[in-house]
């Protein structure tokens, strides 16, 4: 499977964007997929995961209640809205694929990941 991020772009601080994580092929639909980001300077982090089905979900704890992940098989994609952005979360966005299980120890580790997207540049002003 092949992942491409988009939507990423320029918000002021208290704005909002929808990153989508878009995927190539037919068994997208069996992949957990994770949101990662990695700032100027600093390392990769975890953003958010959800499951295969979609019945497990889960948040870094600086993104809770800011941000939600959801995705639509039918149309191969995994969202991740972002509401009341600040300067913080400027980064670039990478979504990831994880074929099998994705309990929360796995799903927050990058090297749990086999397939990744491009990232997808966020930046938010002051």
């Amino acid at each position: 499977v092949q992942l491409q991020a988009s939507g990423g772009g320029l918000v002021q601080a208290g704005g909002f964007l929808r990153l989508s994580c878009t995927a190539s092929g037919r068994t997208f639909s069996a992949y957990g997929v994770g949101w990662f980001r990695q700032a100027p300077g600093k390392e990769r982090e975890f953003v958010a995961a959800i499951t295969a089905r979609g019945d497990q979900i889960y948040y870094e704890d600086s993104v809770l209640g800011r941000f939600t992940i959801s995705r639509d098989n039918a149309k191969n994609t995994v969202y991740l809205q972002m509401n009341s952005l600040n300067p913080e979360d400027t980064a670039a966005y990478y979504c990831a694929g994880r074929s099998g299980d994705l309990l929360w120890n796995i799903a927050r580790e990058s090297e749990s990941y086999s397939h990744w997207g491009q990232g997808t540049l966020v930046t938010v002003s002051s």
